[in-house]
Order: structure tokens, then sequence, then C-alpha cells
């Protein structure tokens, strides 16, 4: 029986994308030799002590979790577009460690970026060099100058999906989202470098992206088994061709409401006291005349909190804290310490 919402937002780890449905038949994928999952540590999700804090304690909002289930189900890319600060890079995260699929796989885009980047790295001049101490190791020891990238290890055949974050995807060239689309809609890819040596070496382990695992590929080929949960950020700084948006499932987050930022604060630094409730409702005022992030009303409040600061000095603080991203105030708008 399936379960509807696999993904439930309340941040318990569960097991319950055994009970996702199979997938649509367009979205099937039967990649071989299936692969266990990578961890049963649910915090493994999280590569570093911020990030599996910030999926311990993110705040999801119920029109997320819709769109988060829906991709899971269609097997299908989430685009997540909102401005900086709005969670986009730690909903996957999140994700991970509720539904307990692994770490996260990241790649992080920037105008260098390119498909190949993500599938796979090969060095051929460490090869070059291997290969004139030894003419047998240069016609079979390919795999050892061979690296799958963030990309090319989500489509490795798990048994479970795993999770992949394409952070701000609208840093890249023109052409990576079109690029994207044939990988993404079928699933695999090739290494061309493997497929040349197939006939002498059909098999060949591969180092894996984030640590010293390898993986089977057979005759070059990669194909995925569970689609991964692939996780595009963008702050809608530019537009994407139709047919990309046509293959995601595209989730909009909004900069955070009084209300989502009391329940965001109280899951990262605890209880609410009266001095936590006054930077909210100055955050918010200043937020009418520019651009702000939630870490930085986390940042005020945690530092004016253990600073023991009161009055001006505790306000200009929170203000030094809280500078416009990329607006600035309007001539006679009213400054933090003007409260």
């Amino acid at each position: 029986m399936s379960l509807w919402p696999v993904y439930t937002g309340g941040g318990e780890p569960h097991a319950g994308i055994a009970q996702l449905p199979p997938p649509p038949p367009w979205r099937a994928f039967n990649g071989k030799p299936l692969l266990p999952p990578p961890s049963e540590d649910p915090d493994d999700a999280s590569a570093s002590p911020d990030r599996t804090h910030r999926a311990q304690t993110y705040v999801v909002t119920d029109h997320s979790v819709e769109l988060v289930n829906a991709a899971l189900y269609l097997r299908r890319p989430l685009l997540v577009t909102g401005p900086p600060g709005s969670g986009k890079s730690s909903l996957p995260y999140a994700v991970a460690r509720e539904l307990m699929l692994g770490p996260v796989l990241r790649w992080n885009i920037t105008s260098r970026s390119t498909l190949t980047d993500g599938l796979y790295q090969y060095d051929p001049l460490s090869r070059l060099y291997a290969s004139r101490e030894s003419e047998a190791y240069s016609r079979n020891g390919i795999e050892d100058h061979l690296r799958l990238g963030p990309l090319g290890t989500a489509l490795l055949p798990y048994q479970n999906p795993r999770v992949l974050l394409i952070d701000e995807i609208d840093k890249g060239d023109l052409d990576l989202p079109n690029d994207l689309l044939n990988v993404l809609e079928e699933g695999q890819f090739e290494i061309p470098e493997l497929v040349r040596t197939a006939h002498r070496a059909p098999e060949a382990e591969v180092l894996m992206s984030g640590g010293d695992w390898r993986a089977k590929v057979r005759r070059g080929r990669v194909r995925c088994n569970a689609f991964p949960f692939v996780v595009l950020t963008s702050n809608g700084e530019r537009e994407f061709p139709p047919a990309f948006l046509r293959r995601c499932v595209t989730l909009e987050l909004r900069q955070p409401d009084e209300s989502q930022l009391k329940a965001i604060v109280e899951a990262h630094l605890g209880e609410l006291d009266p001095d936590a409730l006054e930077l909210v409702d100055r955050f918010l005022h200043r937020a009418s005349g520019g651009e702000l992030a939630t870490d930085q009303l986390l940042n005020a409040v945690y530092l004016t909190r253990t600073s023991g600061l009161t009055g001006a000095s505790r306000s200009q603080l929170a203000e030094y804290l809280m500078p416009y991203l990329s607006q600035g105030l309007e001539p006679g708008e009213p400054r933090l310490d003007d409260y």
C-alpha cells in the first residue's frame, strides 16, 4: 500500500520511502546491479554541522510538502526558486534526513560548470604518467583516473533514490539546463573512455562522489534504478527554457511571514523571549524596504542574546547584522535604531 505523503516534513526519520508506489510507466528505470543505501544514519544526510542542524530544524510549509511528494511520486526533478535565505538549499537535506536516503550529493554551479563536470571527471595526464611506468597499466587502468561527479553518482542503480542538490543553476551557462534535459529524462549516461575499452574490460570500478567508495560500471554505461530526488535551486535571476520547465516540478518559496519566522527562530534557538520577538518584528519591518535573509535574523537573535548587550548598543549590533542584500533604504525611511 502506498503512503501519501511519503515526506511529511515532521523531521523524524522513518522508512516511508519503502511505501513509495511504482513509478509511472514512462519514468520506470531498470539499472543494474542494485546498490544498497549508502548509510543508515539519518544525520549522514548532512556533510557538516551546519547542514546537520539545518536538516534537523528545517521548517517546511504544507505547500512544500505537497510538491516534494509530487516530485518523489513522479520521479521528476524539483526546481526550487526563491530569494536568498528562503531555505532552498536546506530543503533537500531535510528530505534526505527524514527519509533516511543517505548523504546529500551536492553540485555547486558556477559560470564554468558543464554537464560533464556533474557526470564524471577524467584525468588523462595522470593516466599518461602512469602508462610510462607500465604498459599493462596503460591498457587496463583507465578507471583509476575517473571519478563520478555528483550527478553521475546519483544516477547509479541504487535501491532507494539518492538526493542530489544542484545549487544555483541560474549561475551556469545558458545552455546548461538544455544539456541536463536528456540525462534527467533518460536517467542514464555513458562514459566514452570506458565504452572504448569495454571489449577488453567490460566492467570497471569507478570512484564515486563524496567519498572513497567505488561502484561497478558495466560497458561504460550508468543507468539508474530508483530515479534520484533532484533539487535544482534558482534565485529567479533568469528564465529557463519551456522544455526544461516541463520536465520539472516547480516550487516557489517566499520569504517567511511572521508566524513562520517565529517557528524558524524557535526551531533553531529555542523558546522565544521578548527580545527575540522584538527582533522578529524589526526584521519584518526592515524587510519591507529591501532584501533580507532569514539567516541574518537568526544571527542577530543569537548574538544579541549571548552578548548581554542592552538598549542602544543591542539595537546597533542587530542593525550591523541585518544589512540589506540588494537594495538600500530610501531617503527618509526609518532605520533599525530609530525604534
